[in-house]
Formats: C-alpha cells, structure tokens, sequence
C-alpha cells in the first residue's frame, strides 16, 4: 500500500517526457560518465526530494538556448540546493534541459554517490572539465561560493560569501552568459550554528556543521526539514573581455553577478510568507 502510494506521489509524466527528450538529444554515455537512459531511477530519487521542498520557480524562461553557466548562492549544509535547482531546469526548462553540475573534489570519494553522481551528469569542479562541457553547448550548474557557502552557520545565512574568479574568466573565454539565481528555503532546512573543522579534518569532509539539537535528536537532527524553496532565475548578463585579465577588473564583473544574487535572495526573502 505504501509502495504504491508512494509511486502515485512520484508518477509524474511531464517528467518522464522531459527524461525521454534528453535520451534523444544525447544517447549513450559522454567523457564524464553519463548517460541519459541511466539516469531515470536517480532522477526519480530526485523527484521526491524536488517535491518535499514544493519549490516555486520563477523566471525559469530567462535560461537561454545553448551553453550557459548558471550561479546560484549556495547553502543548506547539503547540496539539496543544486538538486532542486537541476530539476526545476529538466522540468521547467523549454526544452528540458540538464545542468552539468560541479561538484567539490570529495563527493566522488563516496561511495555510491561517486556513481550515482557521474551517471547523473555531475562533473568534477575542474576548470577543463567546465570549459570543454561549455564548448559542447551544455548548462553548468556552479557555485561560485564553493563550500564555504554550502557550510554558513545561522549567523550568516543568506549572506554571500566572495565568488570566486574562476566562473568569471571560463564565461569570457567561452563567450558564455551567466544566468544569476537565487534560492532562498535552504539555509532554513538544516541548521548549523558552529563548523567543527576538527571532525572536518578527522572525516576528510569540507566542513562538518554542528545543528543546536545534535545533543537532543543524534544523527535525526540533520534530517532535512520540509521548508519551501523559492528558486528565481534571474535574466542572462553578457560579459566580455579578455579571460586573462587582472584580477581587479575580474573582480569587478564577479561582483556584478554576486550584487544580482544577493538582490534576488533579498526581494525573495521579504516576500515569503513563512519558511514553510
């Protein structure tokens, strides 16, 4: 009874129509690992947290045809943001389209994830990797805020940390635009009130969040809570000049980009009614 409850919650033909198209458009596996026809039951594992988070997505026609970097701020503890943000893009999109997410270098360290990763066309944050997807038209999915975003403690939520560069000069050398989003929703789903670099270092992991209620609830206290995503694509930003520039004047467009995605988190934020 369960079972079948839960496959009517996920049955969703527009999704597998989308699923369907990106079979067509690339068969068989890439470079990278993936392959579209694998990526059905991972998706489907994706669905269900897509429709945890009821995300209401906004502006999602302001993604262009062809290659594109996308940049949301990033937060929430686990990379729940980008998932959300990879499925409003395949169910959204017109046509559906996969973001090419760049992960940081330890998730393929894990196991299963490392595989259920690549089969899902998530990268490796390598700027080759990024530079040749972007040369074959893909979306990239990239969080300029790297880990230090995805690790805030409350105190900083929805406070962008500094881009880094390295988004900014594969956009002027490939002669991509950059679509800005914001996602507001996340930093309230898993709480973190201290980043403990000492298990951090012990579990080879980026950061490792303390929750208030770690003594309380154990391992339970970084179970997701079903906040409400609100994801806004904003309007594509065209850069140019030369990738190679100074640092200064790459500086400069980086923080054209990071004021657009503080404004949008911002607007959002005073609109919502609740967190949930």
């Amino acid at each position: 009874m369960i079972r079948d409850r839960l496959a009517k919650w996920l049955d969703n033909p527009k999704l597998d129509a989308a699923l369907d198209a990106l079979v067509a458009d690339n068969p068989g596996y890439d470079p990278w690992g993936y392959n579209p026809a694998d990526i059905r039951p991972f998706t489907k594992l994706a669905y269900f947290l897509y429709r945890y988070f009821r995300p209401e997505i906004r502006g999602i026609e302001n993604l262009p045809e062809g290659r594109v970097l996308i940049v949301p701020n990033h937060s929430g503890q686990l990379p729940l943001d980008g998932l959300v943000v990879g499925m409003a893009c395949i169910l959204e999109g017109k046509p559906p389209r996969l973001a090419r997410a760049m992960a940081e270098r330890w998730f393929p360290t894990l196991p299963f994830v490392n595989v259920m990763f690549s089969r899902s066309g998530v990268v490796v944050g390598d700027p080759i990797n990024c530079r040749n997807l972007l040369e074959q038209e893909n979306a990239i999915l990239v969080f300029p805020e790297g880990a230090r975003g995805s690790g805030k403690t409350w105190d900083h939520r929805y406070r962008l940390v500094p881009f880094g560069r390295g988004f900014m000069r594969l956009a002027l050398q490939t002669k991509t635009p950059i679509v800005p989003v914001s996602v507001v929703g996340a930093e309230e789903s898993i709480v973190s009130i201290h980043n403990s670099k000492t298990l951090a270092d012990l579990l080879g992991m980026p950061y490792f969040p303390i929750h208030p209620l770690l003594p309380i609830l154990g391992p339970l206290a970084y179970v997701p809570l079903p906040t409400k995503f609100y994801v806004d694509f904003g309007e594509p930003v065209y850069f140019e000049g030369p990738f190679g520039d100074e640092d200064e004047v790459i500086d400069t467009k980086v923080r054209v980009v990071m004021d657009r995605v503080q404004t949008m988190i911002d607007r959002r934020r005073a609109e919502r009614p609740s967190i949930f």
